[in-house]
């Protein structure tokens, strides 16, 4: 079963201003749906979002394996 929240909702559940959600919709940078005149975000696509915005840590062997190819 999904579940869907709303924008306010989405905001508290990413930790950030329902401005912020608003202009994801807008932006057309996250999915979502049109309920009558309300939106409405599934949860698995909030986690979709942060996921995809995910940036892995450095380490030294990463550090050393990149300037290794560096001339």
């Amino acid at each position: 079963m999904t579940v869907y929240l709303t924008v306010v909702e989405a905001a508290e559940h990413l930790n950030t201003s329902v401005r912020f959600v608003r202009r994801l919709v807008a932006e057309r940078r996250i999915a979502f749906h049109k309920v009558g005149a309300h939106v409405r975000i599934a949860v698995v696509d909030l986690d979709a979002f942060v996921q995809a915005g995910r940036v892995e840590a450095i380490t030294d062997d990463r550090v050393r394996r990149d300037l290794s190819g560096a001339a």
